[in-house]
């Protein structure tokens, strides 16, 4: 890009943000490559801090209980806030259905590009959480989020994205699956999770000095538990790892949604008599977790299938390479095409005995460990860094403005 160019960006997470990606490619890669951006959205639990790459406008509050009636409105003042501070050559937005509609016509009406970023199918997540109200029997409460998943069916698919001049998606998994429903895959750039090559150098990681790891055969999950990720699958592979690995350790590494499902998590551990085997540490800072991970043998990624996780990028999976960890994940298109590119791991379904063989074979075969732990970092560094990540935004952009131009 010859010059400077500005992207208001409405984004679904709370500001200032915390997101990876978003700092990341953002915050830091995009300015490298001309492109600033205008942050729009509402404020989280976190202090206020500046946005380096430009500005940050934030309005209403991401906890309030009248925020999803209210966000288009908020995004729209920020929208203007943006606009009074820096006319934006393009105008994106991340994950927020109704906010793109406002996006859209704030963008029709100065002339620039409207840009849509899908990092998740949050209409089929609306739909999910329709059928599981059902299946629960809260009538009420399933007649409206049928309603809701109605209507933001109808709002993305006939309005938002045939009106985006560009569509980022989060995996090739998701563009192909949205190029059945019309969006043209010339109009579509996937950007998978990656990892800030920096933060997950090994050399650079203090290893826990956790004394319950001592002497344990250690295997790490490093992600949230939900029940919506079958979170306690972990927990019948080391049920079946215990009958053949006396010392295995299973270090889960990550907070839970809710008190409620971190309870839920507590109890299969004890009910499976598992306390001696599973470690679950609930919420660290990262560089705690990262502590963990290095003192792991193995990583575990695995991510159950259909429509929600099928087109998703899980980062897990990229972090444990990237730290140079043996993995095991399953076959949701993206991991496998990672394993099959990098060899950094296995790839199997989600079958909790296959799984279990999948560990051992790298517990016991230290000449596989071994190649799979050498083959990661320097793939991720090829393929899965922000500064490798960021130059295909920018490249992606800089086609955007060109066509907004002429």
């Amino acid at each position: 890009m010859s010059k400077p160019f500005s992207i208001a960006f409405i984004v679904r997470d709370p500001l200032p943000p915390l997101r990876a990606d978003l700092l990341a490619l953002f915050g830091a890669e995009m300015p490298r490559h001309g492109l600033g951006s205008e942050l729009v959205g509402q404020a989280g639990a976190g202090p206020a801090a500046p946005w380096g790459a430009g500005g940050m406008h934030v309005v209403g509050r991401f906890g309030s209980r009248y925020a999803s009636l209210l966000s288009p409105w908020w995004d729209l003042l920020g929208l203007l806030r943006a606009w009074r501070r820096a006319r934006p050559d393009a105008i994106q937005v991340r994950d927020k259905i109704a906010s793109s509609l406002v996006g859209r016509a704030a963008a029709a009406l100065l002339g620039v590009p409207f840009v849509y970023w899908m990092s998740f199918p949050i209409v089929e997540g609306y739909a999910a959480q329709r059928d599981d109200l059902g299946r629960r029997g809260k009538r009420l409460a399933r007649l409206a989020h049928a309603l809701r998943a109605a209507a933001a069916r109808h709002a993305l698919y006939r309005l938002v994205l045939p009106g985006a001049r560009h569509v980022f998606v989060q995996s090739e998994a998701m563009a192909d699956w949205l190029a059945t429903k019309g969006v043209e895959r010339s109009r579509m750039t996937a950007v998978p999770m990656g990892v800030d090559t920096a933060l997950f150098d090994r050399r650079q990681i203090v290893p826990s000095h956790d004394p319950r790891l001592a002497g344990r055969r250690v295997v790490l999950y490093l992600g949230r538990v939900a029940r919506s990720r079958q979170s306690d699958f972990l927990l019948e592979v080391a049920a079946l790892l215990r009958r053949h690995e006396p010392g295995v350790l299973l270090v889960i590494a990550g907070d839970a949604p809710s008190n409620d499902e971190m309870a839920w998590m507590r109890a299969g551990i004890a009910r499976r008599g598992l306390g001696q085997h599973v470690l679950l540490t609930g919420w660290l800072p990262q560089q705690a977790a990262l502590g963990y991970a290095v003192r792991a043998e193995v990583g575990l990624s695995p991510i159950p299938r259909g429509v929600l996780f099928d087109v998703s990028s899980p980062t897990k999976l990229v972090e444990y390479l990237a730290l140079g960890i043996p993995s095991v994940a399953n076959d949701i298109p993206d991991q496998a095409r990672v394993l099959a590119d990098s060899g950094g791991g296995l790839c199997v379904p989600m079958e909790a005995d296959v799984f279990a063989a999948a560990i051992r074979r790298l517990l016991h075969e230290p000449g596989l460990a071994a190649g799979c732990a050498a083959r990661g970092p320097a793939w991720v560094r090829a393929n899965r860094s922000y500064a490798i990540l960021g130059q295909v935004v920018a490249q992606a952009y800089a086609r955007i403005l060109a066509e907004g131009a002429s």
